[in-house]
Order: C-alpha cells, then structure tokens, then sequence
C-alpha cells in the first residue's frame, strides 16, 4: 500500500484494520524482536493507552536532568518495533540508561533487560483509544464506540493477554509494575519510585523539575513533543492515510467515570473476561484488587 491508496480515512473497522497491520514493516518488528539489551537498558512497554508516553517522559527527565531538547519523545526514547521504519539506530548513544518504547507482552520481548510497565483500568484504556484512533485512524464518528470495543478488546483480548504475561513477573526484581491511576493521584510519589527503580536519582531541586514536566499541564502545554508526529509522516503514506491525522496523546479528558460511558454490555463483558483471564489465574477479582496488591508490593520496596 502506498500513499497514492489514499482518499480518505477509513470509515469502516474492516478498512482500518486493514490500513493499520502497515503501520510497521516486518522487517522493523524482526529488527525489534531480535535486538539485544544490556543489563541496564530499561524497557517501557505497558500496554496501548495505558501510559507509555508518560513513563517515557518520566524515565528521560530522571536519566538527562529534565533535557527537553527533542521534537518529539520517540527521538529520544526508540519505539522498538518501530525504530528501523523511522529511521532511527536501537543502538546509537543515549544517556544512561538507554532506554526503548514498546508495547510487547513479556512473551515476546527481549530478555535481559529491566522492564517498567503501567497498568490501567481496561474500561479508561479503551475508552482512550477509541479517542486516540478517531480522526488518526478513523474518520470521526465513522466507527460505533461498540463496535470498536467488541472487536479490539472483547474479541481479541490483547489487553488481558497483555497484563497477563506482566503481571506473572510483576515481583520479578527487574520488573516494575505501577498503575495509572495511582500515578495520577500521587505523581510525586510514583517519580521518585521510578527514580530508585533505574538509579536514576536527582537531588531535590532536579527531582522537582522532572515531577514538574511530567505533570499533566506541563505536557499539555508541549503537546507537539508527545503527539507521535514521527510515526505519521513516516508511515501514514505507508498505511494510506491521509496526512492531516490527529495523534495527540497528551489530553484533559472528562474526570466522568469511564463505566458511566460504556454501555452495560460491554461492561459487563469486560467483568466476564477479567474473571476468565485474571481472577481464574491470579486469584484478583477486579482491577482494584490489582491496584491493591501494587500498592502493598510497592510498600515493600520503599521499606528495604
């Protein structure tokens, strides 16, 4: 597929799914899946919408002292799988720790590694990408919220997947599980965990700065450096898109809880699912009762 494909968004899930699987080449994924890590490089690989430019953000500003010299994150912190596509060497020089975007399960991962992922309620990562992909990957309003849900979640059951294989290895010592929402209520907090996870510790004054920039407002007010801009001019010819896409991931949404936006099918497919794939598994019976178990695990390390 090429940029002469292009008319215009896709406006059905079959033309989108169709558009998105060129989204990265085959030889830029086997590039990724093969690289191989040092000790200390950290991957950041939560799942889609579930805060992977946040942690990206936070891991740069500990690691450089708050450094905002780029256009956008991805320059500075890889997309694995995508960084052959645009152009860009997994193994140039970074600050240390270098560090590398993804989103891969720990299954498929590279080994060997320290490994930083965000958890978040699935109900607010759906939600956040159906925005995200509206207007990018779908004409607006083209696409039913419900359709959207049922395919991308319900039927395929990534995010589940995902959170599995993580969570299997969430008290490994090289691996640290954090969740959106606890960072958002105390960000201070989750920064100087992160901090103490990668050895990246600055005094007060550089600790202040990195929790100042990767606040909400600080973001919002640079949003053109955390909108994926690389990607679309990379690979939206590539996917046939037109390009005038919005990839903002940096948004003020509404605070209304997400299951008063979802309708009581889908949500009560998503209970159904969690029961299969976690609580059967894992013994948590809802994603609280994850939130609560991070919450003791991160006790711990704070006492030692």
């Amino acid at each position: 597929m090429t940029s002469t494909n292009a008319s215009a968004r896709p406006k059905t899930l079959e033309e989108m799914l169709d558009r998105i699987q060129h989204l990265n080449s085959e030889e830029s994924r086997r590039r990724g899946l093969a690289f191989q890590p040092l000790a200390t490089d950290l991957f950041i690989s939560p799942f889609p919408k579930c805060g992977t430019t946040w942690l990206q953000q936070i891991v740069h500003g500990l690691r450089t002292g708050g450094d905002m010299n780029f256009s956008e994150i991805t320059e500075v912190v890889p997309w694995l799988e995508m960084a052959f596509d645009l152009g860009l060497d997994l193994d140039a020089p970074q600050p240390a720790p270098r560090a590398f975007k993804s989103h891969l399960t720990w299954d498929d991962i590279p080994k060997g590694a320290r490994y930083i992922v965000s958890v978040r309620d699935p109900k607010d990562a759906l939600i956040s990408a159906y925005r995200f992909f509206e207007g990018w990957w779908f004409e607006p309003g083209s696409i039913p919220f419900s359709t959207f849900a049922s395919t991308l979640f319900i039927d395929d059951r990534g995010y589940w997947r995902h959170l599995s294989s993580w969570w299997e290895h969430h008290a490994d010592p090289n691996v640290l599980l954090l969740s959106y929402e606890d960072m958002k209520a105390d960000l201070p907090q989750a920064v100087h965990t992160i901090a103490h996870f990668t050895g990246c510790e600055p005094d007060p004054q550089g600790m202040e700065l990195v929790i100042l920039q990767s606040s909400l407002p600080f973001m919002l007010a640079h949003e053109d450096q955390f909108d994926d801009h690389l990607v679309r001019n990379r690979r939206d010819p590539v996917c046939g898109l037109p390009l005038d896409g919005n990839s903002a991931k940096v948004t003020n949404a509404s605070l209304t809880p997400s299951r008063l936006q979802l309708p009581p099918a889908i949500l009560e497919e998503f209970d159904i699912i969690w029961q299969e794939e976690i609580e059967a598994r894992f013994g948590l019976a809802s994603y609280q009762s994850l939130r609560n178990e991070l919450a003791i695990q991160r006790a711990r390390l704070e006492s030692r």
